[in-house]
């Protein structure tokens, strides 16, 4: 059994990066940890957010959801006490692989928490990068299948209802997720994937 903990700015972000790995690692008996930066309070009611990313864990099997208590949209600013935050969070956990989301993005709070993170990780022995649809030049070398969990990344995205259409372009959130499973899927042969770029692994 091992310990896994994934990492994001906001919730949903690792429902749409990882969230089928995850209900893999779930399926295999691992311990899988969640550990979230802000509450996404700028887009939308921090309550719900955090209820909803509560459904959304339950859905994938998680075991525990770690709050880095950070101001949404303002983690370049709080980049000291997010550090600290997480080398807490990583000391309790100990895990054994790490999913972060892709350090170059488009979005000012996913740059500052892959940055941290890679320095927070340091010594951990397996650490990937997954995708956001904010990601910009990501290259994905190791792929999940997820054609059996598939369904449960989707019924996790759907638990952030107050997400799922807040994506400024015409598909909604599960429709992405979907396009990126199949597209990620073909590149790494598969039905349905998830893609990974490695900071650091274990063989």
């Amino acid at each position: 059994m091992s310990t896994i903990l994934a990492l994001a700015p906001h919730p949903d972000d690792i429902e749409i990066g990882c969230g089928g790995t995850l209900a893999v690692h779930a399926d295999r008996g691992d311990d899988v940890h969640l550990f979230v930066a802000t509450e996404g309070d700028v887009g939308g009611s921090a309550e719900v957010r955090k209820s909803e990313q509560q459904r959304s864990a339950g859905i994938l099997g998680v075991k525990q959801i770690h709050w880095g208590g950070c101001s949404d949209t303002s983690l370049p600013e709080q980049a000291m006490a997010l550090m600290a935050t997480l080398e807490q969070v990583m000391q309790q956990v100990q895990p054994d692989t790490v999913y972060l989301n892709y350090r170059d993005d488009t979005h000012q709070d996913h740059r500052a928490l892959a940055q941290i993170a890679n320095s927070v990780t340091r010594y951990v022995p397996n650490v990937l990068a997954y995708e956001t649809p904010s990601s910009v030049g990501f290259d994905p070398t190791l792929f999940m299948d997820i054609n059996d969990t598939m369904s449960r990344k989707i019924e996790a995205l759907k638990a952030h209802a107050s997400q799922v259409e807040r994506t400024h372009v015409k598909l909604n959130i599960v429709e992405i997720a979907l396009a990126t499973a199949h597209f990620r899927g073909v590149q790494g042969k598969l039905s349905c994937a998830e893609g990974f770029m490695p900071v650091r692994m274990r063989l």
